[in-house]
């Protein structure tokens, strides 16, 4: 195919604000009452609790210092400024980089109120369960209702908020999903695939399909997970190939239909999983740790190696780790 790529990139790794201040201990006790139930399983070293609000990362550190990480980060901080004041009179001064603050205001406004279709995928970074990938159309009359929802990246909310708010999703989102389950993954890697270029590929599907759907939109909306030239160079082999793509960097956060098609991928991966867990007996757990190695050599055990070629990504690191657990 000789179709020049038309495409745009917008870079937001650089737009993320964080804000460090200190604050007394009267206000440590409230805001670790405060994000009791946000917490984060694991808290990095000398910190009272890593917590996540919203769109918002919230470190509270045993030294009294507290930094709020993410695009509305200041609005989160601003919160606990005043109380701040209110409690024990204390004005907490923090400079921000005001260039890069209005930058991210004005590239989320831009996007958020547009119709666009965009699309995200879960599954890449877990051991068991299948990729999924969608691809989803958000008119610019529907924004609001899907942000009133609680609609972000579905890694910045709990999965039991994502079962609450999926379904409305799929009844009044247009949207595609592919679902690529582990044996076919593995296929695809005996054929020298890359990640990349199995995402690339799916990627490509939806769009395509939801594309032939939708006639009319504003933007095309990927979140960006290699170059734009890779990403078409992946595609060299595919029948129908899409273009006119603008890809972003955390694009779950300034465009809605990206983070619909978030939502929406992590509540059919975590459907996949109940139903993986159900076959085999046992509770498959996500992502690539320690506790999947455990459950990898039970079901070697259990079933046999096939059955961890159809369940599991071989090429993760854990398969190779196998030997010392089964002889457990």
């Amino acid at each position: 195919m000789n179709c020049k790529a038309n495409y745009d990139t917008i870079l937001l790794g650089d737009v993320k604000m964080t804000i460090v201040f200190k604050v007394s201990e009267e206000l440590q006790k409230k805001m670790i009452k405060y994000y009791e139930n946000k917490k984060r399983e694991k808290t990095p070293p000398y910190a009272y609790f890593q917590a996540l609000d919203a769109d918002t990362i919230v470190t509270l550190y045993e030294s009294g210092k507290v930094m709020f990480q993410g695009i509305s980060a200041d609005i989160d901080a601003n919160m606990w400024i005043d109380l701040e004041k209110k409690l024990t009179g204390t004005v907490i001064n923090i400079n921000e980089n005001k260039e890069k603050q209005e930058k991210a205001a004005k590239i989320k406004n831009e996007f958020y109120r547009l119709s666009t279709i965009g699309s995200d995928e879960v599954g890449t970074g877990d051991y068991f369960g299948p990729i999924v990938v969608t691809a989803s159309f958000v008119p610019k009359d529907k924004v609001d209702e899907l942000d009133k929802l609680g609609v972000r990246d579905s890694k910045k909310i709990t999965d039991e908020k994502i079962k609450q708010i999926a379904p409305t999703l799929l009844k009044e989102v247009e949207h595609v999903t592919y679902i690529l389950n582990n044996k076919e993954y593995n296929e695809y890697q005996k054929k020298g695939y890359n990640m990349n270029q199995i995402k690339a590929i799916l990627h490509n599907k939806v769009l395509y399909e939801l594309k032939e759907k939708i006639s009319q939109y504003d933007k095309m909306v990927v979140d960006q997970f290699v170059y734009p030239k890779k990403y078409y160079e992946h595609l060299k082999e595919e029948k129908q190939v899409v273009y006119g793509i603008t890809f972003l960097t955390k694009a779950e956060s300034v465009c809605a239909s990206v983070a619909a098609s978030s939502c929406i991928s992590r509540y059919l991966f975590l459907e996949e999983m109940d139903k993986l867990s159900d076959k085999l007996k046992m509770v498959i757990p996500k992502g690539a740790g320690e506790d999947v190695d455990e459950v990898a050599a039970k079901v070697v055990k259990q079933y046999g190696e096939q059955m961890l070629y159809d369940v599991a990504k071989l090429n993760f690191k854990n398969t190779f780790k196998l030997q010392e657990y089964i002889k457990q």
